[in-house]
């Protein structure tokens, strides 16, 4: 019995320290999509945002979303987002039907190193990241493409989808392995 409280003592208390985890983002604007909630600063050129990410009409057709335009820019990229994590879903014909997560959009590269630092306690050698305990990726605005969302959104999926995740190496094969299929659909 001891044993059983100490288990839930434990898990209840690691869930209200990823919970508790202060990320130094700062202030954000939201734009909501069915699997993900984007954050990113005021200052963001949203329509910038969305011509870098390069979502085309094909691959919503693709997924099978309205290739209409959405009213507004926020709109339009949940919905680009939510087009992009479908797409990535079937590449590793992986589906999360009850995914919700967060994509928080760095000013620079700097703001996106000491969020990682913050977490990690050491610097980024990548061009984005997810953190798993949050469920959140990070990304800053002068690497938000295709690519390498739908890198960070195969981790997203794969950490979700297996009750014990596989290895880091299987994991960044696979997330290679979807950088790959998204870069040649795109030329």
């Amino acid at each position: 019995m001891a044993a059983v409280f100490a288990f839930l003592w434990c898990a209840y208390a690691g869930s209200a320290l990823a919970l508790a985890v202060d990320d130094c983002f700062g202030p954000a604007e939201q734009a909501e999509g069915q699997y993900f909630t984007v954050c990113y600063s005021p200052r963001a050129d949203v329509g910038l945002l969305l011509s870098s990410l390069n979502v085309s009409s094909f691959d919503k057709l693709l997924v099978g979303n309205s290739a209409q335009k959405q009213t507004g820019f926020p709109a339009e990229l949940g919905n680009a987002l939510d087009t992009l994590f479908l797409r990535v879903s079937e590449i590793l014909d992986m589906h999360l039907y009850s995914f919700h997560g967060k994509v928080k959009i760095c000013r620079d590269y700097a703001q996106l190193n000491r969020i990682y630092r913050s977490f990690y306690n050491r610097d980024l050698n990548t061009q984005a990241f997810y953190a798993q305990e949050v469920n959140t990726i990070y990304i800053s605005e002068d690497n938000f493409k295709l690519e390498i969302l739908g890198h960070e959104i195969a981790h997203a999926i794969m950490c979700n989808y297996f009750v014990v995740s596989p290895s880091v190496k299987i994991q960044e094969i696979l997330a290679m392995y979807v950088e790959y299929q998204l870069r040649k659909s795109n030329q």
